[in-house]
C-alpha cells in the first residue's frame, strides 16, 4: 500500500503524484512555493463535520482520516471566534431526522446502497467538538456538494465583506472541492487547510489538495491559516479593519 503521507516539504501530494506530473505544473505554472494570497477579510467555512462523515459507525464515516482533521478544524475555529472572523458551516437539513424525497436526495451515484444501523442517531449533526455556537451561521445544503449551490452563503459573505474563505471539512474530493470552486468563482481567495480536510480515499484526498493548489487555491498548513484567521496581514499590521471581536459571526 503506498503511503499518501506528507511529502519532503510538507506537502500531502508528493508521495501520490508523479515526479513527472509535478514537474509538467511546475514549469508551466512556477506556483508551488508561491505566496499566499488573501485579503484582509477573512471567514471560516466548515464544510459537512457531521458524526455521518466523522463517526466510523456510520457507512459514509471515516474516523482514522476525519479525528485529525477535526482537532485541526477546532483549531481554526478557536482562532476565528478569537478574532471575531465570521464562521459559516455546512450540513444537510435544519432537521437532522429528515428524510428526503427522491429530488431531495440527488442522483449520486451507488446512493441508497449503505444502510446505517437503525440504532444510531442522526447522522446530519455537526460534531460536539465544532458545534456551532449561538449567533454562528448554518448552511443547509441538501445533499448538494457545494455550500454555494441554491444557498444564501455568497450574500451572506457579501454582507460581511469577506474577501478570503478558509476552508476546513469533509471529505477532501466531493464537497471541500464543490466549495473551492465555486468560492473561486465568485472572485474570493480561498485557502484550503490540509490538516483539516479529510476524505475516506487518502489518494483522492492528495490528488485533490494538489489540483485545487494548482488552479483555485492556495493549500495551506494549519499554523498558515491560523496567521491569517488572527489578523496576521501581508503588510505585517495586525487585525481585521472595520472588525472587531465583538463583532463575531
Amino acid at each position: 500500500m503506498t503511503d499518501m503521507g506528507e511529502g519532503r516539504d510538507g506537502r500531502p501530494w508528493l508521495a501520490a503524484i508523479p515526479a513527472a506530473d509535478i514537474e509538467s505544473y511546475r514549469a508551466g505554472h512556477a506556483a508551488f512555493e508561491r505566496p499566499i494570497a488573501h485579503g484582509d477579510r477573512p471567514a471560516l467555512l466548515v464544510v459537512d463535520m457531521t458524526r455521518e462523515f466523522v463517526d466510523d459507525a456510520y457507512p459514509t464515516g471515516c474516523g482514522e482520516t476525519a479525528a485529525p482533521a477535526v482537532r485541526s478544524a477546532a483549531a481554526l475555529l478557536a482562532a476565528a471566534r478569537a478574532s471575531g472572523v465570521p464562521v459559516y458551516f455546512t450540513k444537510n437539513f435544519p432537521d437532522p431526522g429528515h428524510v428526503p424525497v427522491r429530488a431531495e436526495a440527488g442522483r449520486w451515484k451507488g446512493g441508497g446502497t449503505a444502510r446505517r444501523d437503525p440504532g444510531l442517531p442522526p447522522g446530519d449533526v455537526i460534531v460536539d467538538e465544532l458545534a456551532p455556537r449561538e449567533g454562528e451561521i448554518v448552511i443547509h445544503k441538501a445533499y448538494r456538494p457545494s455550500a454555494f449551490f441554491g444557498t444564501p452563503l455568497a450574500s451572506l459573505l457579501i454582507a460581511d465583506g469577506v474577501d478570503t474563505l478558509v476552508i476546513a471539512g469533509m471529505t477532501t474530493s466531493g464537497c471541500v472541492r464543490a466549495a473551492v470552486v465555486d468560492a473561486f468563482q465568485f472572485n474570493l481567495h480561498v485557502l484550503v487547510v490540509q490538516e483539516a480536510c479529510a476524505d475516506r480515499s487518502r489518494i483522492s484526498h492528495a490528488v485533490t489538495l494538489f489540483d485545487v493548489h494548482m488552479r483555485y487555491a492556495d493549500v495551506v498548513a494549519e499554523h498558515q491559516a491560523i496567521a491569517v484567521l488572527s489578523g496576521e496581514r501581508r503588510d505585517g499590521r495586525a487585525g481585521h479593519p472595520g472588525r472587531s471581536a465583538a463583532q463575531g459571526a
